[in-house]
């Protein structure tokens, strides 16, 4: 892509997202399609599911697969299975840059897995199950089961043995850890600043 087009949709997206200046819009956009090489298969500029994960492992640390799939659902606002570079700027503004109530918001998504505006106890348990399957544990059933009755019992607020968004709002603004309670689906500190250095300063440098 032209360095003219990239200023030319830099200048667009800008007026559209509030956490990045301009210019760090222009890298973010040049490091898109740094990753992207090229159009995909179907000639789409965009980033496909395959591609992006391999982001998420490689800059952000996220292991887990559901987790992976959701995020990218998420980034994905218009459901056509890729993220094009207006979706990856503005997924990447809650995603490094977001305030609580963006990070709320994001990680309900991410984890309600159905789409029912609910996480159920079966989704809980789905994802719980996979991330300690990833550290190396053995699957212990019982006690994944008992750590999410647990969790379960102490944020679902309304009693109706689901978590509703306020249910779960509520629950981390009054215990912000619980933010992440069902699998790492954010960057934590030091990731983000190795991939904004890298992004942000690289990238300026060879505008």
């Amino acid at each position: 892509m032209s360095k003219r087009l990239i200023q030319n949709l830099a200048k667009t997206i800008s007026k559209q997202v509030d956490r990045f200046n301009p210019t760090e819009v222009e890298c973010l956009i040049r490091e898109f399609y740094s990753i992207l090489g090229q159009t995909t298969s179907s000639g789409k500029s965009s980033l496909d599911e395959r591609k992006f994960r391999s982001i998420l492992s490689n800059d952000f640390g996220l292991t887990n697969n559901t987790i992976m799939e959701r995020v990218f659902r998420t980034f994905d606002k218009d459901n056509d299975s890729f993220v094009s570079s207006k979706e990856w700027v503005e997924g990447l503004c809650v995603f490094l840059r977001g305030t609580l109530d963006e990070k709320i918001k994001f990680c309900f998504h991410v984890y309600d897995l159905t789409g029912d505006d609910y996480i159920s106890r079966e989704e809980m348990l789905l994802m719980v199950r996979n991330c300690l399957r990833l550290h190396g544990e053995e699957d212990p059933y019982d006690g994944i089961k008992d750590l999410v009755e647990i969790t379960l019992k102490r944020m679902d607020h309304d009693n109706d043995d689901k978590l509703s968004f306020d249910d779960y709002e509520k629950s981390v603004k009054e215990l912000d850890i619980v933010l992440e309670a069902f699998g790492t689906c954010l960057p934590n500190a030091t990731k983000i600043e190795m991939f904004e250095q890298r992004v942000f300063n690289d990238k300026s440098e060879h505008r």
